[in-house]
């Protein structure tokens, strides 16, 4: 079986830094030429089967998903991203995030960033280990593998586990 990745927030390009067989991406707007479907990550969900990708990344992108909205109940959009993640990865499935985070400028620069990401973030809320982010309502778990600094950006994989 094709390896698969899906890139949240692709843009015009998926990115596959897994190198996967076959690559989805997910934005605002559709492009099946490119294998891009259209949705709202933070009001929708991901549109594709569970257990269904070996890789999801998101470059860029995790920033813009607000922690807390009233749509018209309360909602917790990111907790609920990260949820879905989870939903959509096979086990053993890997997730990559590189954000532009706390305490770097780029974090706070542009109007849009919504969700300050820290190094505390993924590992307290959604790892193996803590798992704070059940509270709010994270139906996941994951092992953190690692997490680095270029530049500005944290960069964070983690790998899905059972629960």
């Amino acid at each position: 079986m094709a390896t698969t990745s899906l890139d949240l927030g692709c843009g015009l390009n998926p990115k596959n830094i897994f190198n996967a067989e076959v690559v989805y991406g997910i934005d605002v707007r559709n492009d099946t030429a490119n294998n891009i479907v259209k949705a709202d990550l933070v009001i929708e969900p991901i549109p594709f089967d569970s257990n269904f990708f070996d890789f999801v990344t998101a470059h860029d992108f995790l920033e813009h998903i607000p922690r807390l909205i009233y749509a018209p109940q309360r909602r917790n959009p990111f907790v609920e991203l990260m949820s879905e993640v989870f939903r959509v990865l096979k086990p053993g499935g890997k997730f990559l995030s590189q954000t532009p985070a706390y305490p770097h400028a780029e974090a706070f620069c542009d109007p849009t960033h919504v969700n300050i990401i820290t190094e505390q973030t993924f590992p307290y809320y959604f790892d193996d280990v803590n798992n704070w982010g059940a509270i709010y309502g994270f139906n996941g778990s994951f092992r953190i593998l690692s997490q680095s600094w270029q530049g500005p950006h944290l960069i964070t994989i983690m790998e899905k586990v059972s629960k």
